[in-house]
């Protein structure tokens, strides 16, 4: 059956391949770093708004699940469902999060609020040295997640349950009884062109931010 939508699929390879260049460029705040770290900035906006108004399996609010839930799923007590299960609904909520604090203060490091008046008195040096920490720190915590991700890969590849797959083809092996979520709805997936608009209004998000910083 059908789960990812075209959208999230191409996130997800867009969000792979522009880690993998921002790690190969250096952690220098320089050239392709900040380049690759706005259009990353972009791709991160259009998920969280994507997770507000996209299909069923990539919305928050039909994946995020409590830690009982993931706890239970983890015990192999959790009836499954369509899309993230709920330890990777977490990791899902993890690393975009994750990725988000990476975006701002690195917006913040490169000198994109610089000439918004009175960002002196915000961005203080103290402000600064400690943004500059956790920039540091997420980057560590985002190479967790990589490994924690692989690792999930290979444990379900291993029980018959090829995720790379599924992401590639948005299709995965599901009972029928995983065809529904708990309050009995089908799937619904959310048009290629509302995708488009959303990553739109993000990428100009990110051009304001651009200029002003001009």
């Amino acid at each position: 059956m059908k789960i990812w939508d075209l959208p999230t699929r191409l996130y997800h390879w867009l969000q792979a391949a522009l880690f993998i260049g921002l790690a190969a460029s250096g952690f220098n705040g320089q050239g392709p770093h900040v380049y690759l770290g706005l259009a990353l900035f972009s791709l991160i906006l259009w998920r969280l708004v994507w997770g507000i108004v996209g299909s069923d399996t990539s919305r928050f609010s039909q994946f995020i699940s409590s830690p009982k839930s993931a706890w239970n799923y983890f015990r192999g007590k959790a009836r499954p469902k369509p899309g993230h299960n709920p330890l990777g609904a977490w990791m899902v909520i993890g690393m975009i999060t994750t990725l988000f604090v990476q975006c701002m203060t690195g917006l913040v490091i490169a000198g994109f609020f610089d000439a918004i008046p009175g960002s002196e008195l915000v961005i203080t040096d103290a402000v600064f040295d400690v943004l500059c920490t956790v920039h540091g720190i997420a980057a560590r915590m985002l190479v967790v997640f990589v490994i924690l991700h692989l690792v999930a890969i290979i444990i379900y590849k291993l029980r018959s349950k090829p995720l790379v797959l599924a992401m590639i083809t948005g299709k995965q092996n599901h009972s029928a009884s995983t065809d529904y979520f708990i309050n009995g709805s089908q799937l619904a997936f959310s048009s290629n062109r509302k995708a488009l608009l959303v990553l739109i209004a993000s990428v100009l998000v990110t051009m304001t931010i651009v200029v002003i910083s001009q």
